[in-house]
């Protein structure tokens, strides 16, 4: 890893879930930061510029979709990767969240927190 840090933004209110995949990023070498629901999900891309975001679906304020959707419309924003990290594992959730423009759908229930920071691991060094 490079000497600056990649920032990663776990927007997840499930506070034991964030913090488990706070303290595993950080122990890989990210920068990590975190949001509780959906607003301040998108306050915190407007403000902290993450290099990636992990995004949960079930969120207060804003589901996750509706924060996918607003960032994705949003020219200053749209840019941002970002990652869905659900149990909302249905066909129908996977091919929506694409269709709005997350570049990968990973069910919570199917990877290891090993996995997924290997998987944000290629996909911060692929950009």
């Amino acid at each position: 890893m490079a000497d600056k840090k990649h920032k990663i933004l776990i927007a997840e209110d499930d506070i034991f879930i964030s913090r488990a995949y706070k303290d595993g990023l950080e122990q890989a070498g990210f920068e990590v930061i975190t949001a509780a629901d959906g607003q301040e999900t998108l306050e915190k891309i407007r403000t902290e510029k993450p290099r990636l975001v992990l995004l949960d679906l079930i969120m207060p304020n804003k589901n996750g979709f509706e924060v996918l959707e607003e960032v994705k419309g949003d020219e200053a924003l749209r840019k941002v990767p970002i990652v869905i990290l659900s149990n909302l594992g249905q066909e129908s959730d996977i091919e929506k969240g694409k269709e709005l423009g997350a570049i990968d759908y990973l069910v919570k229930a199917d990877l290891s927190m090993r996995q997924v920071i290997e998987k944000i691991k290629q996909y911060v060094t692929k950009t």
